[in-house]
């Protein structure tokens, strides 16, 4: 590159390149997170994408955006619910451990030896 302008034109290029290869990913995962939306109609959004995909993806924007976004949200909400769980699983308190062995010895599913080794793994 030459000049300066030259390195400006191609650095903003690259930028909107990548902004719109952004939306065309968002777009397809978009179209196949949708369950209402038929498989015949995927396709259709697929081909034009692939046909006039500048035009066809700020169609769908314009068209889906609001189901798009509430889709996003739903997804993230699961996968928040998702990560808390294994987070209450995997953070429970040594009491918590020592009431489940304890449980566990008052049902008889283990013995008196099983229940201190529990006990002690769980202070430990």
């Amino acid at each position: 590159m030459d000049s300066f302008w030259e390195f400006f034109w191609w650095t903003v290029s690259v930028f909107f390149l990548m902004a719109y290869l952004i939306v065309l990913f968002n777009v397809i995962v978009d179209l196949f997170r949708d369950r209402e939306l038929s498989g015949w109609l995927k396709a259709v959004w697929v081909f034009f994408l692939i046909v006039l995909p500048v035009l066809t993806s700020l169609v769908y924007l314009i068209a889906r955006g609001g189901g798009m976004a509430r889709r996003s949200a739903e997804q993230m909400q699961q996968h928040k619910a998702q990560t808390d769980a294994y987070i209450r699983e995997v953070a429970r308190s040594p009491a918590d451990e020592i009431a489940s062995a304890r449980a566990l010895l008052d049902s008889g599913a283990i013995t008196a030896d099983e229940y201190e080794r529990l006990k002690a793994r769980a202070l430990a």
